[in-house]
């Protein structure tokens, strides 16, 4: 456990070493960009080999699509409270993003042309949805709900295996009420790498969604630009903010929380505006630890990834907070502190505000997706939202009226910008009309 005040003059440098992503190391980076070519050179080949090699399942090529049959069958193995609590999510979860869908427009510009905006559906998407130690399918209401919705017309969802070669049925049965037919026992950067370039049994995608581990996310900043990325959302965080009138028990479940998900590179801070309260909030997770059933575990997740930041004012904590831009950001103060503070952080992926606001439903339940962006690129990415699944076309008409008083600007900055031709493109059309 790192612990730091704001005080110390090496204090956010030390929180730029402490949030720095594994990605960031050169064997990640080697390992990543040899599969992502051996995928490229040998396509199912390769995906077969990987998944071998990482997930212990032995798969041939016909295996490594999922039959609608299995598909289909999956509801019928989940039990009905699974099935409900998904139903509800997917309720809350299509309600929120359909307030967010973007809509084509258009008006008169200054020159009287017509310009605006149309926005179309992305024509093929890969949703990545992780494996480990648990069956993230709320992950896969999170990504393809949002998708459905802008209106995508082809989904491919990968998932890794389990080393019987099955896929969890909770994964296939959220796939199911999502409305998805096309899905890959797949995962890692194996499947990544087969989104991006296309193998013999899966077709390639314009772009990929979805988070992963440190290698799926170097995997995506390596193939940036060969296909569309969505972020870059890796092992997950949280922040959260407490003082005198924080329930440290609730403080520490909350933390832990996030260390559950079991990578072993999460990163969880808490952010004091008291010390006392920091020193109740330790005691307070050493006590909840010896509860949890896999408890050992998350005390060493906990030591290696859990950052304790003594605050000596509300003005601080703000500039911490938008500088490590967390993934969750719980606010667990006073009123009036949390008021202040959630109307001057700018860069949390999602801000959950009150004590009764824990992330746990931003995960499950709330409706935002809980796609968001961690190691610090919530500066510059923004939650996984309905326009992350659409592309944007500017719209310009304009008749020879507008063009005439347009035209001086465009002779202006031709001159300017010693463009010749693009000068004379506007002219030529006067041409005849002055002879």
């Amino acid at each position: 456990m790192l612990t730091l005040h704001t005080k110390d003059g090496n204090c956010f440098e030390a929180l730029r070493e402490f949030s720095r992503p594994a990605a960031a190391s050169g064997n990640v980076s080697e390992t990543v960009a040899e599969i992502i070519s051996d995928v490229q050179r040998r396509g199912d080949e390769a995906i077969l080999y990987y998944t071998a090699k990482f997930d212990h399942a032995k798969l041939i090529r016909k295996q490594l699509r999922v039959s609608q049959e299995t598909i289909d069958s999956a509801l019928a193995t989940v039990e009905a409270e699974k099935l409900s609590a998904m139903k509800a999510s997917a309720e809350a979860i299509s309600d929120f993003h359909k307030r967010t869908l973007p809509k084509s427009w258009k008006k008169r510009n200054p020159h009287g042309a017509t310009v605006g905006e149309l926005f179309y559906p992305i024509r093929r998407v890969g949703l990545y949805i992780p494996g480990g130690q648990t069956p993230l399918c709320s992950t896969v209401l999170m990504t393809a709900l949002p998708a459905k919705l802008a209106g995508v017309p082809e989904l491919a969802l990968c998932t890794p295996p389990r080393p019987d070669g099955s896929i969890a049925p909770e994964i296939l049965a959220a796939a199911k009420l999502c409305g998805i037919t096309e899905i890959y026992r797949v995962g890692g950067v194996q499947a990544i790498a087969a989104l991006a370039a296309g193998t013999e049994t899966i077709p390639a995608v314009d772009k990929i969604a979805g988070p992963g581990n440190a290698f799926v996310v170097e995997a995506k900043r390596q193939l940036f630009g060969k296909v569309g990325i969505d972020l870059l959302p890796g092992p997950s965080e949280v922040m959260v903010v407490a003082d005198s009138k924080s329930n440290p028990e609730w403080v520490a479940a909350d933390i832990i929380t996030q260390a559950e998900h079991g990578s072993g590179k999460e990163k969880v801070y808490l952010l004091a505006l008291d010390e006392r309260i920091s020193d109740a909030v330790e005691i307070a997770i050493s006590s909840l630890l010896a509860r949890y059933q896999r408890g050992t575990r998350l005390r060493e997740i906990m030591a290696a990834g859990f950052c304790r930041i003594i605050a000596d004012s509300v003005d601080v904590a703000v500039d911490v907070a938008n500088f490590i831009a967390p993934e969750h950001l719980e606010i667990q103060t006073s009123a009036k502190t949390a008021k202040i503070l959630s109307s001057r952080i700018t860069t949390a992926g999602a801000m959950l505000v009150g004590a009764y606001s824990p992330a746990a439903l931003g995960d499950f339940a709330a409706g935002p997706s809980h796609t968001l962006p961690t190691s610090r690129t919530g500066r510059f990415f923004s939650g996984l939202q309905v326009s992350d699944f659409m592309r944007r076309t500017s719209y310009v008409r304009y008749d020879e009226e507008s063009l005439s008083r347009a035209r001086p600007i465009v002779t202006a900055f031709s001159k300017m910008e010693q463009l010749e031709v693009h000068g004379h493109s506007v002219d030529i059309r006067f041409e005849k009309k002055n002879k």
